[in-house]
């Protein structure tokens, strides 16, 4: 058992999600309208999850990263994380940050997290997840953070959040970054 965990209650969990006919999906609303949505794709071959951030006037939702055989992000500074968590707006679906910060924990890369960043983790882990050593499992998330690995963020002398990850829709210089305008969107809703 890894970190303590029931894997075959983690099994049932993943069957069930990933054998249903829709995509389920997981929002945390931002102020001015924005919201963030993690979608499960549930495809028999090729499943993943997305990350979008998307506002009612927009044409499009901006995909920020994406978990599967092809990963791309990071999604998320350990700044935009901790906001979108402790936003406490109603909707979407929970208001509980400890529930938020793990839903939107694969979506961070960040080189720069707080010395006592493992904190908020181990508490959500304590009490929302079954696992008898939340600390090393906090330790090793925030050391890990997913495939597309960590990045350096920075902001752009016009407020535009960026960071350098090789994988990164939000990193410029990549080929497959979003456009300048569409960045600047995304850097402009509250909580980023």
């Amino acid at each position: 058992m890894l970190f303590g965990a029931d894997l075959d209650a983690a099994g049932d969990f993943y069957r069930e999600l990933y054998e249903r006919a829709d995509w389920p999906a997981f929002t945390v609303p931002l102020a001015a309208g924005h919201r963030l949505h993690v979608v499960y794709r549930t495809f028999d071959d090729d499943p993943g999850i997305d990350c979008l951030v998307h506002h009612p006037d927009w044409d499009r939702a901006e995909r920020l990263a994406v978990a599967d055989g092809h990963f791309m992000g990071p999604a998320l500074s350990w700044p935009e994380l901790v906001a979108a968590a402790d936003n406490g707006l109603p909707g979407g679906s929970t208001t509980d940050p400890e529930a938020r910060l793990l839903l939107l924990l694969p979506a961070l890369g960040d080189d720069d997290v707080p010395d006592d960043a493992a904190e908020r983790p181990t508490s959500a882990l304590r009490a929302l997840i079954g696992v008898e050593d939340p600390e090393a499992l906090a330790a090793a998330l925030l050391d890990g953070q997913g495939a597309p690995g960590t990045a350096t963020w920075t902001t752009t002398g016009d407020g535009v959040r960026i960071n350098d990850g090789p994988y990164s829709y939000r990193n410029p210089a990549n080929r497959f970054a979003l456009p300048p305008a569409r960045l600047a969107r995304v850097s402009a809703a509250p909580a980023f």
